[in-house]
């Protein structure tokens, strides 16, 4: 169980790294630095579509718009960047 933690926190640690560098790169178009950045703000805002304190839906809706901004940047973020941050990432940690 322990071992299965490890595993678990050592790769988000890695993808958080990942993600980073992605932000960072040049070469990230912009319309995926920006959806990145809203999926940030609309997870930190007070402010949302459906009030969190509406059981269920209030907590839905965050995740789904959250979600939904995160998959969209990463579509368009190319995969040779990813990979590319990725294999540094490796070297990294």
């Amino acid at each position: 169980m322990f071992e299965r933690l490890s595993r678990l926190a050592w790769s988000f640690k890695r993808e958080i790294t990942v993600y980073r560098m992605v932000l960072r790169d040049p070469r990230t178009p912009r319309a995926a630095k920006y959806l990145l950045a809203a999926a940030v703000g609309y997870a930190l805002s007070p402010v949302d579509l459906i009030p969190d304190w509406i059981p269920v839906l209030g907590q839905l809706d965050d995740l789904l718009i959250v979600a939904l901004l995160v998959w969209l940047a990463v579509k368009l973020i190319p995969r040779e960047i990813v990979e590319n941050c990725r294999q540094r990432a490796e070297r990294e940690i």
